[in-house]
């Protein structure tokens, strides 16, 4: 028996207390905890590569949106290549590309080549990231499913929180650089656990073409108008740039729109969105995500620009979000359970929205103790009440057959979210060429920018309140049992009416039937027990 035979015939038989079923948990917590430590990460490093590889503010939005925005337009088509390909396949490919990828970020001598290098790193996430999550719900046990998710994304969640902690000692210890290079040793451990201990598993009954013009018209829109609101914010823009690159993006867009509304195998199924509460969700989930988008890009700079803070000092300056939201999301989640997702989902945005207000009190030599922590916290606070019972909702709206592109079109709304609020607010704030050196400047553009994203956060409490039912996580009852269509045959004299609504002929046809064997009353070409 070959090895591909032999993995796939243990899928979805193994369990947590199994050592194979470890070693599966363990390869997709450290694949997908290096994307999220990725993902958090880069924000503490960014002033310190501005300085040295001479970057604008722009250079700094497009370290972060290069990646971005590959993430966001490839999810999806990620997903279908592991379902169609192999699961194990892509997963381990993504992290090959991912940490290549990571290795040309490390070893980039100019702003343009970190920004070119990113982008191919969120190619290699978009691949590695679907598959994470499908290996467990391909590989293991229904019993133990339910455990495994929740395991990976606590686990994720310790790798997110390490993030700005990990990044903040690298830069001051050793060189923004190994903010990179960190991930190399990460990828080759992944790949060795993945090719020795994980099934490979596939969706058998996948077929159909991929939504590849739709990939495109999704990544050309989103690039189209990212460019046109960071290229308007900069120190002398280019109008005619902006203006063209901003009606390719829109024009990309509406084609999206059209070419998902045709296609046989839409990328982004349009059918979701008639679910007036999955479409709710969504739209929290962007006012939600590009708030919190927004925030973390401006929050380390304000405190190693303005406050002062050294990259360790700003980056386990936030370690609370992330001890705050381990310690109450399970809790939240069984709240949104018990009474219903909608007050969650509207008290903690509004929460959250308080938290940053609270923000805008941090300047030079800002405290700890009095000016960010209590900011902090309430933010947390408010984010903790909101993302279980939001992503609850999500999943819960959705027909349970598409559950997995349902999860996987949330994500990419939330990672477009932060996109285009990390490319927009600058200009909104007024910030531009190397305003992040200055501390006046930059601090009064922080408070703007918070202003907004609070904003943001009050709009997505209003969509929850208004959108949102408190009941769609209710389980829904089983539909009865519907009588079952009359048969084309005929069924035996007597049967019950729900049986079979076609009474059978009498005389000769009756007779040849039961003459063929077929019982009293019966057709010689009726199957047997019709």
């Amino acid at each position: 028996m070959t090895e591909a035979a032999s993995t796939t015939d243990r899928a979805g038989t193994l369990t947590l207390g199994g050592a194979s079923g470890r070693w599966v948990l363990a390869a997709v917590v450290l694949g997908s905890g290096m994307t999220l430590l990725d993902g958090t990460v880069v924000n503490v490093a960014l002033p310190t590569i501005g300085k040295d590889l001479g970057a604008t503010l722009a250079g700094l939005q497009w370290t972060i949106n290069a990646y971005t925005l590959t993430l966001a337009a490839l999810i999806l088509l990620g997903g279908s290549l592991g379902d169609r390909f192999g699961r194990r396949k892509l997963f381990m490919i993504g992290t090959v590309w991912f940490a290549l990828a990571s290795l040309l970020c490390g070893i980039a001598p100019s702003i343009e080549m970190l920004i070119g290098a990113r982008a191919l790193q969120g190619v290699g996430g978009a691949l590695l990231t679907p598959g994470s999550l499908a290996l467990i719900q391909a590989s293991f046990a229904s019993r133990d499913r339910a455990r495994a998710i929740g395991v990976w994304s606590g686990l994720g969640g310790i790798a997110g929180a390490l993030g700005p902690l990990l990044g903040g000692w690298l830069v001051d210890a050793v060189s923004w650089r190994w903010v990179f290079f960190i991930n190399l040793p990460l990828a080759a451990l992944v790949i060795v656990v993945a090719a020795r201990h994980v099934p490979e598993s596939r969706g058998e009954s996948v077929s159909g073409g991929f939504d590849v013009a739709g990939a495109v018209l999704g990544a050309v829109g989103l690039a189209g108008v990212t460019y046109a609101l960071i290229a308007a914010g900069g120190s002398h823009p280019d109008i005619t740039a902006v203006c063209v690159s901003g009606v390719v993006g829109l024009a990309a867009f509406a084609g999206f729109v059209v070419t998902e509304r045709r296609s046989p195998h839409p990328m982004l199924p349009p059918r979701l969105f008639a679910n007036r509460q999955f479409t709710a969700a969504n739209l929290v989930t962007f006012a939600v995500y590009a708030a919190l988008g927004g925030l973390f890009f401006f929050l380390v700079l304000e405190l190693q620009t303005e406050a002062g803070y050294s990259p360790l000092a700003s980056g386990t300056a936030l370690l609370p979000i992330t001890v705050i939201m381990l310690a109450l999301s399970e809790r939240a989640g069984r709240l949104a359970e018990r009474i219903g997702p909608r007050i969650p989902m509207t008290v903690g945005p509004a929460i959250s929205a308080v938290g940053l207000l609270l923000m805008t009190r941090i300047g030079a030599d800002a405290s700890y103790v009095a000016d960010v922590l209590p900011a902090v916290c309430v933010f947390a606070l408010g984010l903790a009440a909101t993302v279980a019972p939001l992503t609850a909702t999500v999943l819960g709206a959705a027909d349970i057959r598409l559950a997995g592109t349902a999860s996987g079109v949330n994500n990419a709304v939330a990672r477009a979210a932060g996109l285009l609020a990390v490319a927009a607010l600058p200009l909104m704030a007024g910030l531009s060429g190397d305003d992040y050196e200055d501390p006046a400047a930059f601090g009064h553009g922080f408070r703007v920018a918070v202003v907004i994203c609070a904003g943001m956060l009050v709009v997505g409490s209003l969509l929850a309140w208004f959108g949102i039912r408190s009941d769609v996580l209710r389980e829904t009852p089983e539909e009865p049992v519907k009588p079952v269509p009359p048969c084309k045959h005929y069924c035996a004299i007597g049967a019950p009416p729900l049986q079979c609504g076609v009474r059978p002929p009498t005389g000769e046809a009756g007779e040849a039937g039961e003459a063929a064997g077929g019982g009293p009353g019966m057709r010689k070409d009726a199957p047997p027990g019709a």
